[in-house]
């Protein structure tokens, strides 16, 4: 009995130090899509910067200074899920045969297992361009998700679709803000590779067939001059001009979109889908192939990512 008790009391002890570390949402944000985004067993500080670079993409409707402690069980964060309404978890783990990345329907399933046959960080993806465009305001709101070439034979490919699309909150476009929609990502699947390439983008609005004098006053605020006779008055009195006489752009006015990447970059690849959460049926097997599978080929399927 006293065991028992101290392994309970343990446990109370690490949910109470994980939910210190995720914040309270209000009521009318609860409704979205939430994620967990965690590492389980020994990584590297390159794969440690991966998962705070997920979770950035994950943003605003994450745990984004969750702390993950070596005594920390899918459990506890299963149990932890439920009062703070996340729906995924997302795991990356390390091993000699290199990098998985396991994305769950919480509470019960399924699990989806896939390879991580290269990465690249977002600093590394910043660094390289010419023009970057990272602002903080950006992870105010969730990213926009574009999927291209999620078809072909086998359900599988529809449990792909489906589960990343509800990853991320559904966009009501009678009631959506255009200007809250500042990122977007883009997953495409190459149905002969069977590879995911996964992108991160900032989005931009630039006017289009206006010189660049014009479209830097355009894309700022412009104060309303109709009150001045001269622009020397608006130089000389600029107390005259109130908060209310400016303007977010010039209605009218085409714009063309322009993405600026991000990061990170991944490319995975599908391995496995389990029925329940890390656990149960193997519904696909990259390697093992469902009609020839004989009686203990399901446990070895289990067993083998």
């Amino acid at each position: 009995m006293g065991s028992k008790r101290k392994s309970t009391v343990k446990k109370n002890k690490r949910l109470k130090k994980l939910k210190k570390t995720v914040y309270e949402e209000p009521e009318e944000l609860k409704r979205a899509p939430h994620s967990f985004v965690i590492h389980r067993g020994q990584i590297g500080k390159s794969l440690l910067q991966l998962v705070k670079d997920f979770r950035k993409v994950m943003e605003p409707f994450t745990a984004a200074s969750l702390q993950v402690y070596k005594k920390n069980t899918i459990k506890d964060f299963v149990a932890l899920a439920g009062p703070m309404h996340v729906s995924h978890l997302c795991v990356f783990t390390s091993s000699d045969t290199g990098v998985n990345f396991r994305v769950a329907r919480l509470p019960q399933g399924p699990t989806m297992t896939f390879k991580l046959q290269n990465y690249a960080l977002s600093k590394d993806v910043v660094s390289s361009l010419r023009k970057q465009m990272v602002n903080p305001k950006l992870f105010s709101h969730a990213p926009l998700i574009v999927m291209n070439n999620f078809t072909g034979e086998g359900l599988h490919i529809n449990l792909m679709a489906t589960m990343f699309q509800n990853m991320f909150p559904t966009i009501n476009v009678t009631k959506v803000n255009l200007n809250d929609i500042k990122r977007c990502v883009l997953m495409n699947y190459n149905t002969e590779t069977k590879l995911i390439e996964f992108r991160h983008y900032a989005i931009k609005t630039v006017p289009v067939g206006l010189s660049k004098g014009v479209k830097k006053i355009v894309q700022s605020k412009v104060p309303d001059l109709s009150n001045f006779d001269d622009i020397d008055e608006f130089l000389l009195k600029p107390e005259l001009l109130s908060d209310s006489e400016f303007e977010e752009s010039i209605v009218g006015t085409q714009s063309s979109i322009r993405l600026s990447e991000l990061g990170p970059r991944l490319t995975l690849q599908l391995i496995k889908v389990e029925e329940g959460l890390m656990t149960g049926d193997v519904m696909f097997h990259e390697f093992i192939k469902k009609p020839d599978e004989k009686p203990d080929d399901k446990k070895e399927a289990k067993e083998e990512v």
